[in-house]
C-alpha cells in the first residue's frame, strides 16, 4: 500500500510571555520539522534556523531514518562550530524532531523534548520519548507523572543540538495507514496542554487548518508560556482521497500540485526567504504564521474547566492517593501560613527559568496542588545550563537549599567562568 500526503497545516506563535520566537518549522513534503532554539541574545532563534535548513537542504540517498540521523548531526555540527565562532551565541542550541514519509511508513529523527505523536481512530499516541531532566526522573521512576507535571526543572533538557561537538539521535519507524494524522510539536504546546486535551482538538476540529489553530490558541489560554509551534499531516492510500479534514470528509487536492505552494520553512513566525530581506525584529506585537484573536476557551480549556467543576460539585469518593495528598498538601500549607513562611522566605536554590537560564529562586522548590507555587524568581542570569558541562549542571541543579548569599555567589561565579569544583559547592 503506497500512502500520500492528503492535507497539511501548521501554526507557530511566541506566545503570552516571551518577546521573540525562537521556534522554527519546516514543511517540505515528504520531509516536515519542528525545531526549537534556546539560548540568550536570540542565539536560540540562530540555532533552531540553522536546523531547519540543514533539513531542507539534505537529500542524500540513504534510508530514511539514516537520513534523519545524518540531518540531526550536520546541524549539530554546524550550530556547535558558530557558536565556537561567535561569543554572543556560546551556548546555544535546539530541539529538533523531523519526519519523512517513506511508503506506507513515517520516519522519525529525534533530539531534544519536541514532540512527534500518531492521531488515529480517535487516539493520540506519543512517539518520541522527551530529552529532558524530568522524562529522565520519570521513566527511572524517582518521580511521579502528577509530580512531572509541577516540576520546577520540567524546562531542563539533556539532549540538544548545538552544545556538545557529538550529539546522540533517536531515530523510529512506524507504520502508517489510512487516515493517520501526525503531529510535531514544541514544548510549547505540550506544557500547556495535556494529551487528552490535545485529542480532544484533533476530535473537534473540522481539518487541519483549524486544528492547528486550535492548538496554539489553547495553549495561549491555558498560559502561554513559551513559543508555540504546531506541525500537522495526513497521510490516505494512493488510490482514496477521502477525508482530507481531521474527522470529516473533504478532497484535498493533489499534494504534488500543491507542493510549490506549500514548501516552506518558517523561523520565529517568518518564511526563511523572507528573513534576509526583513528590518530587525521588533520585540513588541505577536509574531506567528497564524494571527491568534482572543476568544472564548476552545474545547480543550473548557472541558479542563469542567472536569474542575465536576471535581468540586461531585460527591463521589476519589481514590485515596488523591485524598491523602490533598491532605498532606492542605497540612503542610497550614504549617506554613501559621509558622514557616519567613523559613521558607529565607531559604534559595538554583535552577533554570522557562528559557532554559540559570537563575536564583527564592523558597522551596515544590508546587502544591491548585498552581500553589512555593518559590519565586530572584535573579536570572544570561548562562543556559547546557552551557555547563553534564557533571557540573547536575551538581548546580540539584536544588540543595541555600542562603542567598551562597545561591547568588554560586551563580556569579559560574557568569564570571569560574566553573571549577562547582560538583563541591
Amino acid at each position: 500500500m503506497t500512502l500520500r500526503i492528503v492535507e497539511h497545516a501548521e501554526a507557530t506563535d511566541r506566545g503570552r510571555y516571551r518577546e521573540i520566537n525562537e521556534d522554527a518549522l519546516v514543511v517540505a513534503p515528504p520531509y516536515f520539522a519542528v525545531a526549537d532554539g534556546m539560548g540568550g541574545a536570540q542565539a536560540g532563534e540562530v540555532a533552531s534556523r540553522v536546523a531547519a535548513e540543514v533539513v531542507r537542504e539534505h537529500r542524500r540517498d540513504l534510508p530514511p531514518e539514516s537520513l534523519l540521523a545524518d540531518i540531526a548531526r550536520e546541524a549539530n555540527r554546524r550550530i556547535y562550530e558558530l557558536a565556537a565562532r561567535d561569543e554572543r551565541h556560546r551556548g546555544m542550541g535546539t530541539t529538533l524532531t523531523a519526519a519523512l514519509v517513506a511508503g506506507d511508513e513515517v520516519a522519525i529523527g529525534h533530539v531534544g523534548d519536541s514532540r512527534a505523536y500518531r492521531f488515529r481512530d480517535g487516539r493520540l499516541e506519543q512517539l518520541t520519548r522527551d530529552h529532558s531532566l524530568v522524562a529522565e526522573l520519570q521513566r527511572s521512576g524517582q518521580i511521579t507523572p502528577e509530580a512531572a507535571e509541577q516540576h520546577p526543572q520540567r524546562s531542563v533538557i539533556t539532549r540538544a543540538l548545538g552544545p556538545e561537538p557529538e550529539v546522540e539521535v533517536d531515530t523510529y519507524t512506524v507504520p502508517a495507514r489510512d487516515g493517520d494524522v501526525f503531529l510535531l510539536c514544541s514544548d510549547g504546546l505540550t506544557t500547556m496542554l495535556s494529551d487528552g486535551e490535545i485529542e480532544a482538538v484533533l476530535k473537534s476540529s473540522r481539518d487541519l487548518k483549524e486544528a492547528a489553530e486550535n492548538l496554539v490558541r489553547a495553549a495561549n489560554q491555558s498560559g502561554g508560556r513559551d513559543n508555540i509551534t504546531v506541525v500537522l499531516f495526513k497521510l490516505a492510500e494512493e488510490e482514496s482521497q477521502r477525508g482530507a479534514g481531521v474527522d470529516t470528509a473533504q478532497d484535498a487536492g493533489s499534494t504534488d500540485d500543491r507542493q510549490a505552494d506549500h514548501e516552506h520553512t518558517i523561523v520565529g513566525g517568518l518564511k526563511a526567504a523572507e528573513l534576509a530581506a526583513r528590518a530587525p525584529r521588533e520585540a513588541s506585537g505577536r509574531v506567528g504564521s497564524v494571527t491568534l484573536s482572543e476568544q472564548e476557551p476552545g474545547p480543550a480549556v473548557a472541558q479542563r474547566r469542567a472536569r474542575r467543576a465536576r471535581g468540586r460539585s461531585s460527591g463521589r469518593a476519589r481514590p485515596l492517593r488523591r485524598v491523602v495528598a490533598t491532605a498532606t498538601a492542605l497540612l503542610l500549607l497550614a504549617g506554613l501560613f501559621v509558622g514557616g513562611r519567613a523559613a521558607v522566605r529565607s531559604v534559595y536554590f538554583v535552577g533554570t527559568d522557562q528559557s532554559g537560564l540559570i537563575a536564583v529562586y527564592r523558597g522551596l522548590p515544590y508546587e502544591l496542588p491548585f498552581g500553589i507555587e512555593l518559590y519565586e524568581q530572584e535573579y536570572v542570569s544570561g548562562i543556559p545550563a547546557l552551557a555547563l558541562p553534564a557533571e557540573r549542571r547536575a551538581a548546580v541543579l540539584d536544588h540543595r537549599l541555600r542562603d542567598r548569599s551562597d545561591a547568588i555567589g554560586l551563580v556569579r561565579a559560574i557568569e564570571q567562568g569560574r566553573i571549577e569544583g562547582l560538583d563541591r559547592q
